[in-house]
């Protein structure tokens, strides 16, 4: 925050009460002239003073549709008129516009037209407008001229501790995800595996822009028309059953009606239950549409994201409310490779994979990854509601998906049996194959099984005739191959003596 800070009103603190509120008979609005101008030049001359020849815009809002909360009348652009497109193209966070443009943004913030922004030159000079034409600028140096000046313009300028405007991060919310090209990757891939999805680009606060996007080059056509630093919000697409969206509506609330009419324009408007008829006729022959929730509880898009600026630094301090998807990828992004996770089993599916909740994201452990030790069914090494501790293979932030392995983080016991080679062991037959027989020399259910090579239908040499399955032999540690996961026996060798 800078040093200097001033509040400057047009209110003598004469005329405040005991608790500091304005008392006195001015009226709260704009004159719209010499009171106006007075504020207007006393701005100018703090920002001459502090060197300020261009701000940046920050924070940029309109309006919220048709609903007006100034004291004045509502005026058509929001008091933007002449000073941007109508599409609002400039007016964007981070925008620079001139000193002379910023003095005509405050009138408008003084006028409450509708437009609202922080205006900064950075680590020099502030102007924040406030309600009720409270005024705040803060600044590098004293600007002790321009206090002058203001007071010579009939204004109260008074020092305060800070501007009441600032944007304070929100903690709690966790990190903001940023519109990077890791974003966009998954975009992409959304895009491939749902075919379409709807992008709300929220340019300003309190109004956004709709696109569809159905493939890559869709993608980049849209990404490059974006506004500079625009919160970004992935949504599924708009149904085509216009009828069905429009049947399923509630009785009351208050929601967001998003349709693509028949020239491929989208458009979205918000309106409660007083409002649901004639939006419901205006969209009643529409391409597609959806109705969208608006209370932040409620609303849950796919993920979101704020696009960083062209260098990758994200330097837009509003930030988008996180969904289920930002939370899912702000813990990945805690994760790494190789990390060791301690979670709790939620599922063995049919299909063999064991799926584990590290923390409120789902991982998943595939069938090679259970155990060293052979087995038959996942179930004999894991079961739902288990503790387990596993070690993470990848970290997939496009597909968002974490596969574990459970056998990475204990030891492999076969390298402990490659110690044992020469040692003589005694085994159960379990099997009989062309090369041999099959003998399991550990004395457990999922202990491992060498191979005793032979002639002779498989029987091993030096090995009496008549072995069957369940037979018990004594066999020599030959060679155990941990990488090929192989164990060579040999018929252990009579003793002498």
């Amino acid at each position: 925050m800078l040093p200097y800070v001033h509040r400057i009103t047009k209110y003598d603190p004469a005329d405040r009460d005991e608790r500091g509120v304005y008392v006195g008979a001015l009226d709260s609005t704009s004159d719209h002239g010499p009171v106006e101008a007075a504020y207007l030049a006393a701005v100018a001359a703090f920002a001459e003073e502090s060197g300020a020849r261009r701000l940046a815009v920050r924070e940029p809002q309109v309006a919220p549709g048709s609903v007006h909360f100034g004291l004045e009348p509502a005026v058509a652009g929001g008091g933007l008129a002449g000073l941007f497109p109508a599409d609002l193209t400039g007016y964007h966070d981070g925008a620079s516009v001139t000193l002379p443009v910023a003095l005509e943004l405050v009138r408008a913030m003084l006028r409450d037209n509708g437009a609202w922004c922080r205006l900064e030159a950075e680590d020099a000079f502030e102007v924040h407008v406030g309600w009720d034409q409270y005024v705040h600028v803060a600044s590098a140096v004293p600007c002790a001229a321009a206090v002058a000046r203001a007071r010579a313009l009939g204004l109260f300028p008074e020092p305060v501790d800070a501007t009441g405007h600032e944007l304070e991060p929100d903690e709690e919310a966790g990190r903001q995800r940023p519109a990077d090209e890791e974003f966009w990757e998954r975009v992409r891939w959304c895009v491939t595996e749902h075919r379409t999805l709807l992008l709300e680009e929220s340019h300003v606060a309190n109004a956004s822009r709709w696109h569809r996007l159905a493939d890559r080059a869709g993608i980049a056509a849209v990404r490059a028309r974006l506004a500079p630093r625009a919160r970004l919000a992935l949504w599924p697409d708009l149904s085509a059953d216009v009828a069905a969206v429009l049947a399923g509506l509630p009785e009351e609330g208050l929601l967001e009606f998003v349709w693509e009419d028949l020239d491929g324009r989208i458009t979205s408007a918000v309106a409660d239950e007083d409002g649901f008829a004639e939006l419901a006729d205006r969209i009643r022959d529409a391409r597609a549409a959806a109705v969208l929730p608006v209370y932040v509880d409620e609303r849950r898009p796919l993920f979101t994201g704020v696009l960083p600026d062209a260098d990758g630094v994200l330097r837009a301090r509003w930030r988008t409310d996180p969904c289920p998807g930002d939370r899912d990828w702000a813990f990945l992004k805690t994760l790494r490779r190789g990390q060791l996770v301690t979670g709790t089993v939620s599922r063995v599916a049919d299909f063999g994979v064991t799926f584990v909740d590290i923390g409120g994201f789902t991982a998943m452990i595939n069938i090679p990854e259970l155990s060293w030790r052979p087995f038959r069914d996942p179930g004999e090494v894991v079961t739902v509601g288990q503790r387990i501790t596993a070690r993470i293979l990848d970290v997939d932030l496009v597909r968002e998906r974490v596969p574990l392995s459970l056998k990475a983080a204990r030891p492999d016991p076969l390298r402990e049996l490659a110690e044992r080679v020469g040692q003589v062991v005694t085994g159960e037959v379990t099997g009989r194959v062309p090369a041999g027989l099959l003998v399991r020399i550990e004395d457990r259910p999922d202990g491992f099984t060498g191979l005793l090579p032979g002639t002779d239908g498989g029987v091993g040499v030096g090995v009496g005739g008549g072995v069957g399955v369940g037979d018990r032999l004594a066999v020599e540690l030959v060679e155990v191959d941990p990488e090929a996961r192989r164990i060579t026996l040999a018929p252990a060798r009579p003793s002498t003596g």
